[in-house]
């Protein structure tokens, strides 16, 4: 994890992850919110999948970003479409228009960081396959530096690779 960009996208998830804990919390505990819960146990349980696919972003695995890009638009992508459903029949004026724009606000952002998680770990995945290290690139890339040998010069290589 050597990007600026992963950073802030792991923080997000880290932040995204708490506010659903809050709102996990808080319907459990029958607290008037705006923000409700597709499902409960659904809920509880993306937690818990989100936790493991922290790790596999953080580790740099593409698994972790498929996984959570899987279950977020499974769980939020359905929440998308029951939230816009509600709000194109707003009509008669009975339902809570804040909480419900609220829960579709959630929903997107809850699709956006898996998107963008998804698209760090593949435009990351060439810089992985050939790493650069500051600190020790500059011995064994400067081809300027290296001492020109003669006959008697001793021929052993000590640098490792």
């Amino acid at each position: 994890m050597k990007n600026f960009s992963t950073y802030l996208l792991v923080m997000f998830m880290i932040l995204f992850w708490a506010s659903r804990i809050m709102v996990a919390v808080t319907a459990q505990m029958n607290m008037e919110f705006a923000i409700t819960p597709l499902n409960l146990e659904m809920e509880i349980g993306l937690l818990f999948v989100t936790l493991a696919c922290m790790v596999l972003v953080v580790k740099r695995k593409l698994v972790g970003a498929l996984i959570y890009l899987l279950a977020y638009g499974m769980y939020f992508g359905v929440d998308i479409y029951n939230n816009v459903q509600v709000l194109l029949a707003a009509v008669e004026g009975d339902v809570d228009l804040i909480g419900t724009y609220l829960n579709l606000f959630m929903s997107v952002i809850g699709m956006i960081i898996p998107i963008a998680v998804l698209f760090d770990m593949l435009a990351d995945k060439g810089r992985k396959a050939h790493p650069k290290d500051k600190k020790t690139d500059w011995f064994y890339a400067n081809e300027q530096f290296d001492r020109k040998l003669d006959d008697r010069a001793d021929k052993n290589n000590y640098r490792t690779l």
